[in-house]
């Protein structure tokens, strides 16, 4: 429970990540029903990118501070619109000192029937966290270890949902626990959309990781990885990489345009690379590069 968000936000992670939670939110409300996003590492929501945790890496600065002006390509900047122009009405005086954690991203992007449950175990996060949210009713915050979430919250009773799965992966054991979440979540909650987050690293067991999800039998899985760098001679993160459940049938070719841009804006070595392929379902590997 040591780890702390605000060193690492904004960076080339979340940028990855609230891109696509942004396009999952926009899809779920091509339908007037409301649903709700369970987000089961709900962190402190908003993050100010002036603190001196967040100055002391700079993390931001390689991954949103790259893209929030960059210039983009018409159809990339259409899919980043939701994403990109939340974090502007966060900094009206341009610039970027605050960002959104997803619990924010996800409430600034909602209509009036949409609702929001977000957890945090971490004591002083969770209090930021519920103060951040204090009497907004379309917002539940608990304070609970996120993955309990997956059997106690679920399904939701609006029968609609994005599930955002997002955990520090500060223990050993985390890619199991993730493949056993999602396999307790999907039984409650077959017909939600899970998007689920996790690190690429050297050494990192992500083909065992991937056989592992393949084994669930779950009809539909769509993988998305965003790598900005080599991992020679580097022992810490070198990029992401989301399994998003039941994706939306537009979401292939979004991270088509998506990736290769992401990749060019936010590569720090030559070594920069993405991919997006079907653990289960159609089987189609979209653009590598």
């Amino acid at each position: 429970m040591n780890y702390r968000h605000i060193y690492h936000a904004g960076n080339f992670a979340d940028v990855l990540k609230h891109a696509v939670l942004a396009r999952l939110i926009r899809y779920m409300q091509k339908k007037d029903a409301g649903f709700r996003v369970l987000d089961t590492h709900g962190g402190i929501g908003l993050y100010d990118l002036s603190s001196e945790e967040a100055q002391k890496t700079g993390e931001w600065s390689e991954g949103i501070g790259k893209l929030l002006d960059a210039e983009l390509a018409p159809q990339v900047a259409e899919l980043l619109e939701p994403y990109l122009t939340a974090v502007r009405e966060l900094n009206p005086e341009g610039g970027i000192r605050f960002y959104p954690g997803s619990p924010k991203l996800a409430r600034m992007l909602f209509r009036p029937q949409d609702r929001l449950s977000a957890m945090e175990l971490h004591p002083e996060d969770f209090a930021r966290l519920h103060r951040l949210f204090e009497g907004d009713h379309h917002v539940r915050i608990t304070e609970l270890n996120g993955w309990l979430s997956l059997g106690a919250h679920l399904p939701p009773k609006e029968k609609r949902g994005i599930v955002l799965v997002d955990p520090p992966f500060e223990e050993d054991g985390e890619y199991e626990r993730l493949v056993d979440g999602l396999a307790k979540a999907y039984r409650r909650f077959p017909g939600g959309t899970y998007c689920l987050w996790y690190p690429l690293k050297k050494g990192a067991p992500i083909k065992e990781f991937h056989e592992a999800l393949q084994d669930l039998d779950i009809p539909k899985m769509l993988c998305a990885e965003l790598s900005v760098r080599s991992d020679r001679g580097i022992t810490g993160l070198t990029g992401s990489g989301l399994v998003i459940v039941n994706p939306p049938f537009t979401l292939k070719d979004e991270l088509h345009a998506l990736l290769p841009a992401l990749k060019d804006h936010l590569a720090q070595d030559r070594y920069a690379s993405h991919r997006a392929f079907w653990l289960r379902g159609e089987n189609k590997v979209a653009k590598n590069g």
